[in-house]
């Protein structure tokens, strides 16, 4: 009989971004992501004005601290204040693993502060405790979208060298504060979104940078976190020994439309602009289709003496990646159906189905990706995002009846454990995302749900906050019950 490994870790995911809430207390300071406004009305199959972001638009969020409908990431789900509640409905359902992020801003509230903040600090100290209370192990993003807002304003975010010394500084400390708590770590969430969405990534505006080349300081600012995430790494191995820290990309699946040579050319082209950003993570150098890339196109890359090296030195030990569908690749679009995804835009795949935000639901691809991945970098491997946002519905009885969502779950569960058993993947474990309820990132919706957990709140913020289990909370409490094997 096919089965899951021992100790596999099973579990699920959530971002403080988008999550915790309590975005003004506890000395938090401004991040990326408290300015991240909501497009009420926006065509949710159009990322443009999702992902684009001004400094009018900055200026404007700054004007309104109080304003928590726009700006919904500012009251997240309320972790910051249900935490113990939230953790205990994790251990009802067996967590082995929950995935979270430390909000750096909650720590350094502007990101060169001279000291961290003793109150921020505290708090995750007190989840940590919570969870190992019951027997979870954290799984710990150190950034996932939300630079502290000062390094953007003062700074120009990841494009300063200086901001490589900040996060550093940042790692020396919760690494050393957490280090009998937490054991796995992530360094960048999605490192590679950074080219689809600067701003909420690297703290980039578009403005700020006058007469240069974007693209470019794109490419500089994603140099600066290569070095900062070798770094990351070399300090959480030399406090916490025993550590693991590993890399997190957007698993970007693409098919050729047809089986045209030129659009296998245009499908692998494609790919590779994925796997830039982790290949040079795992292989601690830039591969060679990305310095073309540099050289066809003049972009000129500033390092320091030092910078190979130490890249070199300290890849990361694992890899893990979200993963939520695949879309198509063709040298010619013209006249087919393009479909959106995880906030990119490709072409429509006429096999497969789509959710009601076009997102396309392929399982195999799951498989397809973990071969893929395995096969390039033959190191352990983590999905630590995967999941379907639906529009739930809340019964009177305060039920939700997500069937649509236990199939979407069985089918991938399947496509993991043949990537396991057939083809021999070595994979850690499974978070999917998001376990709670929580403001979407894409579109900033909190009616796009992915959670086993159902959140009595609404776009707007309205709502009681109260947790309610879903119909694939009791299923989820079963695959993990029998490591899977109960999952059919």
């Amino acid at each position: 009989m096919k089965k899951f490994p021992e100790g596999f870790l099973w579990g699920g995911a959530t971002a403080a971004n988008q999550f915790e809430g309590g975005w003004n207390e506890g000395g938090k300071g401004w991040s990326v992501s408290d300015t991240a406004r909501a497009n009420f009305g926006a065509d949710v199959k159009n990322y443009s004005k999702h992902n684009t972001v001004t400094s009018a638009d900055i200026e404007e969020a700054l004007a309104h601290p109080e304003d928590t409908v726009n700006y919904p990431k500012r009251h997240g789900s309320d972790f910051y204040h249900r935490y113990k509640e939230d953790i205990a409905l994790m251990a009802e359902m067996g967590f082995k693993v929950y995935r979270m992020s430390i909000a750096w801003s909650r720590i350094f509230p502007n990101g060169d502060d001279a000291e961290p903040n003793e109150e921020g600090l505290q708090f995750y100290d007190d989840v940590f405790d919570e969870l190992k209370k019951y027997g979870i192990e954290p799984l710990v993003t150190m950034s996932h979208y939300e630079p502290p807002l000062n390094i953007v304003l003062k700074y120009n975010g990841w494009y300063s060298r200086e901001v490589i010394g900040m996060f550093t500084r940042y790692v020396e400390t919760i690494c050393t504060r957490y280090k009998d708590k937490v054991k796995y770590w992530l360094t960048f969430n999605e490192v590679d979104s950074m080219i689809r969405h600067p701003y909420t990534t690297g703290g980039l505006v578009e403005d700020r940078f006058p007469g240069k080349n974007f693209e470019e300081v794109i490419f500089q600012a994603m140099h600066h976190q290569f070095v900062a995430s070798a770094l990351a790494t070399k300090i959480c191995h030399e406090i916490i020994p025993d550590s693991k820290v590993g890399c997190m990309l957007t698993k970007l699946t693409y098919y050729p439309y047809t089986c045209k040579p030129e659009d296998v050319l245009a499908a692998q082209q494609r790919m590779r602009s994925t796997y830039a950003y982790s290949d040079t993570q795992v292989f601690g150098e830039y591969p060679a289709y990305l310095l073309s890339h540099f050289q066809n196109k003049g972009i000129h890359i500033v390092k320091e003496e030092d910078d190979d090296r130490v890249m070199k030195e300290y890849p990361v030990d694992f890899v893990s990646f979200s993963y939520y569908m695949s879309s198509c690749e063709a040298a010619d679009t013209t006249g087919l159906d393009v479909t959106p995804g995880n906030t990119i835009l490709a072409v429509k795949n006429p096999y497969l189905p789509a959710t009601e935000w076009g997102w396309q639901t392929d399982p195999i691809g799951l498989r397809i990706s973990l071969v893929d991945l395995y096969d390039r970098y033959r190191k352990p491997l983590f999905v630590v995002e995967n999941g379907l946002g639906a529009k739930d519905v809340l019964t009177e009885d305060k039920k939700v009846h997500d069937d649509y969502r236990i199939e979407y779950l069985r089918q991938h569960f399947k496509c993991m454990l043949d990537a396991i058993v057939e083809d021999g993947v070595d994979l850690m474990g499974y978070t999917s995302w998001a376990c709670i309820d929580l403001v979407s990132e894409s579109t900033k919706q909190m009616s796009k749900r992915y959670g086993y957990i159902y959140v009595d709140a609404d776009d707007y913020g309205n709502g009681t906050y109260d947790r309610y289990r879903k119909d694939s909370f009791y299923w989820y409490k079963k695959v993990i019950e029998n490591n899977g094997l109960d999952f059919e």
